[in-house]
């Protein structure tokens, strides 16, 4: 195989697959790992795909952002299942940060049956959903609204977050990779991202599994940063063994596609 021809097909196969690893595509390719360096190396430069240690990620989904109306489409059922999950992780009394994003607004309807809870949250779309529940104190952070994503961003959002303490974060991203970690679309959520974690005893991310494996532009925290992440079991073994070997406590609910 000509290198030209193999470097059109490595590009094919992250594209399809989302990611790929050194050794997998030694062994598809059945070329040397220093020859597979070399080519995802060349590959960057001609920004087809995103190196990562150990392997290459898909280059649309760095700087790809979806509009939320999209993103809400997306395996709805699968979100739907996290985030019951994700509920039964809190208790009367809890003080909860809520990320903006699709996943976590389907934790709304789950926290009605809740006496006492104080909700803090950037996303526009939750602050409407929850305040009909007479049992939330409800908090906005205040902030710049990003449209695309109906968040509230910017530094008032931040200077809000870092006057609280609270007993746990549910929060959204566009992608979690052993290396980079997580990853959003763009900078000033990732900012705001990155300071809701810092300000919560305990870390929760809910993300479906395409999002496992994904690098995208903006980097708001290291798995090591976070107390659990609550997924699908369509996550791979390798994908798994991931997190548990970096302390991460993971939650998996059964995949729609599964079911009977």
């Amino acid at each position: 195989m000509f290198e030209e021809e193999r470097l059109q097909k490595i590009t094919g196969y992250v594209q399809s697959n989302t990611r790929a690893s050194v050794h997998k595509l030694c062994e598809l390719f059945g070329v040397s790992e220093s020859t597979v360096r070399r080519d995802l190396n060349e590959l960057e430069k001609r920004r087809m795909i995103k190196r990562t240690h150990g392997g290459a990620v898909c280059l649309e989904s760095v700087g790809f952002e979806p509009t939320y109306s999209e993103k809400e489409d997306q395996y709805r059922e699968e979100k739907q299942s996290i985030a019951e999950r994700a509920a039964a992780l809190i208790e009367d009394g809890d003080s909860l940060l809520i990320d903006s994003g699709t996943t976590t607004l389907y934790l709304a309807p789950h926290l009605a049956r809740f006496k006492q809870l104080t909700v803090v949250t950037n996303s526009i779309h939750l602050l409407q959903q929850l305040s009909i529940y007479p049992g939330i104190t409800l908090m906005a952070t205040g902030g710049t609204l990003r449209p695309n994503t109906m968040a509230l961003v910017g530094p008032v959002a931040e200077q809000f977050l870092s006057r609280i303490r609270v007993d746990k974060a549910f929060m959204a991203t566009n992608g979690i990779e052993k290396s980079m970690g997580l990853t959003t679309p763009n900078i000033s959520e990732a900012s705001v991202k990155e300071k809701m974690m810092q300000v919560a005893e305990q870390v929760f991310v809910l993300a479906d599994h395409s999002k496992i494996g994904r690098v995208s532009f903006a980097r708001f925290g290291s798995l090591s940063d976070i107390d659990g992440c609550i997924t699908s079991d369509l996550v791979t073994e390798e994908q798994r063994q991931e997190f548990v070997s970096r302390g991460v406590r993971l939650f998996l609910v059964e995949s729609p596609k599964k079911l009977p």
